[in-house]
C-alpha cells in the first residue's frame, strides 16, 4: 500500500520464477517490506503548533466563511509494515473556534451552534485504513458533536516525513471531508428575503497535520 510511498526507496522485489525454481508462484509474489517504509512505524503526537483543524461553509448563498480551532491535540500510530492497521485520534476544543470575528464566534459557541459550554469537545476516532493510490488513503471513523456520534470518511494525503532542526522525526498529512452539520444537531438557520438561507447544511472540514515521533519507553 501507498501509505507512506513519499518516503520510498529501492524495493526489494523477489527475482521472477524459472521451471527450476523451488516454490515457484511463492517466490515470484513476494515482496520485501521496505526499510524505509518500515522505520516510520511508531507512535506519534499531534504538533497543534504546526497543524490546523479548519472548516468552510457557505455563507448568505454567495461566499464562504472559512474558520478554524485552534486548540486541538491528537495522536497517530503509523505501521509502516502493513499501513492498514495504522490508526488516528483527534479531539478539538470547540471554545477555540475563530473565524475572525468575534461576534460571530460567540455566536458558533453558544447553543443556537455547538453549544460548547455543555459539549465542549469535537472528536474523531480512527476505525479503518484504506489505500486509494500513491500516497492517497482514506481513513474511516467516528466523529462526534454535541454528544451525536456518525461515521465519517476523511481522504487524506501523506505530504512526506523529516528530521527537523531538533532532531525530532516528523511526518506530514493533509486532506478533507464534507459532513451535512444537520447530521449532528447543527440546524440552526435563518431565512433570506432573496430566498435560501443563512448558512449552508454542507460544510468542508480540512486537516493540515504535523505530528511528531514520540520516543519509545525504555
Amino acid at each position: 500500500m501507498g501509505f507512506f510511498s513519499r518516503n520510498r526507496s529501492t524495493t526489494a522485489v523477489a527475482p521472477a520464477a524459472t521451471a527450476t525454481t523451488p516454490s515457484a508462484t511463492a517466490t515470484a509474489t513476494a515482496v520485501a517490506v521496505d526499510p524505509a517504509l518500515a522505520a516510520l512505524t511508531g507512535d506519534y503526537t499531534v504538533d497543534a503548533s504546526h497543524s490546523r483543524v479548519g472548516f468552510t461553509v457557505r455563507h448568505a448563498m454567495v461566499t464562504n466563511v472559512r474558520g478554524s480551532f485552534a486548540d486541538h491535540e491528537g495522536t497517530l500510530r503509523l505501521d509502516g509494515s502493513d499501513p492498514s492497521r495504522s490508526s488516528a485520534s483527534i479531539d478539538v476544543r470547540i471554545e477555540s473556534v475563530d473565524t475572525g470575528i468575534k461576534d460571530r464566534d460567540a455566536h458558533l459557541r453558544s447553543a443556537d451552534f455547538f453549544d460548547a459550554e455543555r459539549f465542549p469537545l469535537m472528536a474523531f476516532r480512527s476505525t479503518a485504513a484504506q489505500q486509494l493510490g500513491g500516497d492517497r488513503f482514506r481513513i474511516t471513523g467516528d466523529l462526534t458533536i454535541k454528544d451525536v456520534t456518525r461515521p465519517l470518511s476523511i481522504d487524506l494525503e501523506f505530504n512526506g516525513s523529516a528530521t527537523d532542526v531538533y532532531g525530532n522525526e516528523r511526518v506530514g498529512f493533509e486532506g478533507s471531508a464534507e459532513i451535512l452539520r444537520s447530521d449532528w444537531g447543527l440546524t440552526w438557520n435563518a431565512a433570506l428575503e432573496t430566498g435560501g438561507v443563512m448558512v449552508s447544511d454542507k460544510v468542508k472540514l480540512t486537516f493540515d497535520i504535523s505530528a511528531v515521533k514520540t520516543a519509545p519507553q525504555a
